[in-house]
């Protein structure tokens, strides 16, 4: 396991400004999303220049250990173009991994697994691994259904964000049964309240050391995250948080 850097860590920066900050801060890798409504590139901008998004990243030399792409939840031909191309920029820059959204928490199973199918085509066609985040808003808050998203879709696997399984509708939740499927980790430290979905480092419930015994268990090589939002409702510096929670996991793995 290796620790990297997403880059909402400083979403309140450029992008490229964003991955100089991990590279001073000593990250071999980034964490990069490309969201509707993200700090940084959107989906429709990489489809639409998506040269120009290669090379910039390439030029930035951070290499990606994961890209998380959110083209919204509508299932058209012009998000599958979008997705394509975010798909594309993955292959480019060698990122092996891409994230996405589940659908919102009461959606239809069927209609999820089918558009989680073709995604996962599209991202198999550029050699790419796909997993489903979990989060305590979409179908992924209930651990079982996340499973048998992965079942019903061989290959699909799991971006695991252990503070959604503290603070969502369940109740803080046994999630043990995904690890078989993990292939991305994105941490921070949270209470058990959406309120406290982001605290200090140290201030709250996520227990570090067995999630990392866990998922050296079932063989877990991948990354580990640090994902800590900068966003104007955490008061604390950003960059303090990060170093803390970097530091942290490296000493665990």
């Amino acid at each position: 396991m290796h620790v990297v850097c997403s880059t909402l860590c400083f979403g309140r920066r450029s992008l490229e400004e964003a991955l100089r900050r991990i590279r001073a801060l000593d990250f071999s890798m980034a964490d990069l999303t490309i969201s509707v409504d993200g700090p940084h590139w959107t989906p429709a901008e990489v489809a639409a220049e998506l040269p120009r998004c290669v090379q910039q990243l390439k030029a930035t030399n951070v290499p990606l250990a994961a890209i998380h792409v959110d083209v919204g939840q509508q299932h058209t031909a012009e998000t599958r173009t979008q997705f394509q191309a975010v798909a594309a920029l993955a292959r480019s820059t060698l990122t092996p991994v891409l994230t996405i959204p589940a659908a919102p928490a009461g959606t239809d199973l069927q209609a999820e697994i089918d558009r989680l199918r073709d995604y996962y085509r599209l991202a198999a066609a550029e050699g790419l691994l796909l997993a489903i985040q979990t989060h305590y808003q979409q179908l992924t808050a209930d651990p079982q259904t996340a499973m048998l998203l992965c079942r019903r879709i061989p290959g699909l696997g799991i971006a695991l964000d252990p503070s959604h399984y503290l603070v969502g509708p369940h109740g803080r939740v046994c999630f043990d049964a995904l690890y078989p499927y993990v292939l991305h980790v994105r941490l921070r430290d949270s209470g058990t309240t959406p309120e406290q979905f982001q605290v200090q480092v140290g201030q709250g419930e996520v227990e570090y050391s067995r999630l990392i015994a866990q998922l050296e268990r079932h063989h877990y090589q991948r990354a580990l995250s640090v994902d800590i939002h900068d966003v104007p409702e955490f008061p604390h510096a950003i960059d303090v948080e990060v170093r803390k929670l970097k530091y942290l996991l490296e000493s665990l793995v």
